[in-house]
């Protein structure tokens, strides 16, 4: 497989396009000559992410309560929603004091989607060397949005835990490891470290973070890609808080090598359209993550490459070797965009070589 420090283009996860088939053809055709992995897509309810988990996960969930859920608009029941002040709420029913799940559907999802990845593969669509993606949330991201009430939270964030375990066991009963790559999406904890969320576990974060990637890097076979994705959230295509520069990044990247239970392969960042200065770029000088690759997502369709040149060139004077992305999944944007979108990837890329 192509070691993880010889791509130069990464995708973070979502693709709007109709079918998993569709997205992986195009992505390699466009860019799988760039990528160590690629991903299915994340298609139809899996594109709203984690409130995916809320709907299919939470909603129907027999030891729960469904306390608020998003907005109707238009009189239309909705299921996403609209900021974090709709976000859907759920408690524990009466009496319940135990609290378990047993499918998250990620296995399932990944199994389906491997079948034709693995299709395409054999045609030679896909290259060889190529990995299939498979992006998982990671714990307090997928499950405290959900549930400001303490009692429940205390329960349903280390039951999520546990279920995610048995997923992974899932995958790699059925998916052989040295075919996988395992994104974590890293979102609710950025935001907790950044002191922007409006309810917290409690009040040191960053152990948190750090005893999360211990334990579910511990559930993941070392013949598989490991990565993380530091997300500032895109809702609407605006983060919950715009980053001041890479501080917060770097330092959670150097705290998941340290806290990891097995290596760590790569990171992926986040790079506002409007920074080509040196103080946003600066703190990649502290970055400590061995052996693993950084993906700077830096990649905007609105100002092409151009745009994207620029912010390559401000951040090539605090650390001489990266990858390129995206801020984060394309899901939320117009399926016409896609294939633009990755040629300017394939083109950017030339400047890295």
């Amino acid at each position: 497989m192509k070691p993880i420090n010889q791509s130069t283009v990464h995708l973070v996860g979502s693709v709007p396009m109709d079918t998993t088939a569709d997205v992986l053809d195009a992505c390699a055709r466009e860019v799988g000559h760039l990528v160590a992995a690629l991903p299915d897509g994340e298609p139809n309810e899996r594109s709203a992410w984690v409130n995916y988990q809320a709907l299919r996960v939470f909603y129907s969930h027999p030891q729960l309560d469904t306390v608020r859920r998003p907005e109707p608009v238009d009189g239309q029941d909705q299921w996403i929603p609209n900021g974090l002040d709709d976000m859907w709420q759920f408690e524990l029913k009466k009496g319940v004091d135990h609290l378990s799940f047993d499918d998250l559907h990620y296995a399932g999802a990944a199994i389906g989607s491997y079948l034709t990845f693995r299709e395409l593969r054999d045609a030679a669509v896909i290259p060889p060397d190529v990995r299939f993606q498979i992006s998982l949330p990671l714990t307090d991201s997928a499950t405290v949005w959900f549930f400001a009430d303490k009692r429940t939270r205390d329960l349903a964030v280390p039951a999520y835990q546990r279920a995610m375990i048995g997923e992974l066991e899932k995958i790699f009963l059925a998916i052989p490891p040295e075919d996988v790559s395992i994104q974590w999406d890293v979102c609710f904890e950025v935001l907790d470290v950044e002191g922007a969320v409006p309810w917290s576990p409690d009040d040191d974060p960053m152990g948190r973070y750090r005893r999360t990637v211990h334990t579910l890097s511990e559930a993941v076979p070392e013949e598989a890609l490991v990565g993380y994705h530091l997300c500032y959230a895109d809702l609407g295509h605006h983060h919950f808080k715009e980053p001041a520069d890479l501080t917060t990044s770097v330092i959670m990247a150097n705290a998941t090598v340290e806290a990891a239970a097995r290596r760590t392969d790569y990171f992926h960042v986040a790079v506002p359209r409007d920074r080509t200065d040196d103080a946003y770029f600066a703190p990649l000088e502290e970055l400590d993550i061995g052996e693993a690759r950084l993906f700077l997502g830096l990649v905007h369709y609105t100002d092409g490459l151009d745009g994207t040149a620029a912010r390559i060139e401000a951040a090539r004077k605090h650390l001489a070797e990266f990858g390129i992305s995206t801020e984060c999944g394309f899901g939320r944007r117009p399926s016409e965009q896609v294939r633009r979108l990755l040629a300017i990837h394939r083109e950017a890329s030339a400047q890295l070589a």
